[in-house]
């Protein structure tokens, strides 16, 4: 078997090609491979479709596309799914001249933010589970689906270490462990305070100047209590019996740990949301989180959320209010 290095720095030249187009690329892609886009992409079974459903658009949409790699991190798959993946945040940016699933350019410079984990089999990605930040794209275009939240809508940092990509150094299975514990206290909260246990204060999970890096349609904060009053709460009161952590991938890399499902949350819709009013239906989310770990605590976190898959299930097409071009 390869060395993780190899496996990690191969799989993002190999993206990055993908994206560029080059006459090869496509061979990076087992020809069996399946890729599970977020909506309004969906699923795309075999090589051609895949070239075809998510990379042709991305280079029809963008002119003078650049990939930029903020995380790669890889590892065995903790979870019963098994396998060996990569994951990774990205930014793919360019001038949006075309139209992107419905988003129409205007020749204005994006950076598309991109959550992506792919399994590897014999030096070829196999499968890949991807969630594009479009609610945040159309955020860039001035076009926001979503009424603006108190987390401040930013172009995500790259971590404040600067070695995210392909770390080198660290325990990844310390760091995952961490995570999970942090996981699995998350789930149960006090329905008055919203409070879960051992999440901050002397030995929590939390550092006290923690980095939370959101969705388009939420924003960035900082500190447990930002977290709080500019995501958690809100979300906790509109779906207070959300059930997470149904994750197919869950892998460590030195410092850095990466988890996601699809979905990992299921919950039902009771307060309103963004602008949603609650209407007891059942939904489900996908996730995407990444982590860095620092002196036993998580220091920054950067989490990919489908809304668009989300709204979807509410009975609201986001792309199709606000995707079109002011004319």
């Amino acid at each position: 078997m390869p060395h993780p290095h190899d496996t990690r720095e191969r799989t993002a030249a190999a993206v990055a090609a993908l994206v560029a187009g080059g006459p090869d690329a496509g061979d990076a892609l087992a020809a069996d491979a399946v890729f599970h886009v977020g909506a309004p992409v969906g699923r795309l079974d075999g090589r051609d479709a895949v070239l075809e459903g998510w990379f042709a658009p991305l280079r029809a949409a963008l002119t003078a596309p650049r990939l930029r790699d903020d995380i790669v991190i890889g590892g065995e798959n903790r979870r019963d799914y098994g396998g060996e993946w990569v994951a990774c945040v990205s930014h793919l940016a360019g001038l949006l001249t075309g139209t992107l699933w419905g988003i129409e350019g205007d020749g204005r410079y994006v950076s598309l933010r991109i959550g992506a984990f792919y399994r590897i089999e014999g030096a070829r990605i196999v499968e890949a589970r991807i969630i594009p930040d479009l609610v945040d794209l159309m955020a860039q275009l001035g076009r926001h689906p979503l009424p603006l939240h108190p987390g401040r809508e930013i172009r995500w940092p790259a971590p404040m270490t600067h070695d995210g990509v392909c770390p080198t150094g660290g325990n990844g299975a310390a760091t995952l462990d961490l995570v999970e514990a942090m996981l699995g206290d998350l789930t149960a909260y006090d329905p008055e305070t919203f409070q879960s246990a051992g999440q901050t204060g002397p030995g929590g999970y939390w550092a006290e100047d923690m980095c939370w890096y959101g969705p388009g349609g939420i924003g960035s904060t900082t500190t447990y209590p930002g977290f709080d009053a500019h995501h958690r709460v809100a979300f906790l009161t509109a779906f207070p019996d959300r059930v997470g952590g149904n994750h197919y991938c869950r892998i460590g890399d030195g410092a850095y740990a990466a988890v996601s499902g699809w979905p990992s949350m299921t919950m039902t819709h009771r307060a309103p949301y963004l602008g949603q009013p609650g209407d007891g239906r059942a939904l489900t989310l996908r996730v995407m989180d990444f982590y860095r770990c620092a002196d036993s605590q998580i220091a920054e976190n950067w989490v990919l959320l489908d809304y668009i898959d989300l709204f979807a299930q509410m009975g609201r097409d986001l792309i199709a209010e606000r995707g079109a071009a002011r004319r």
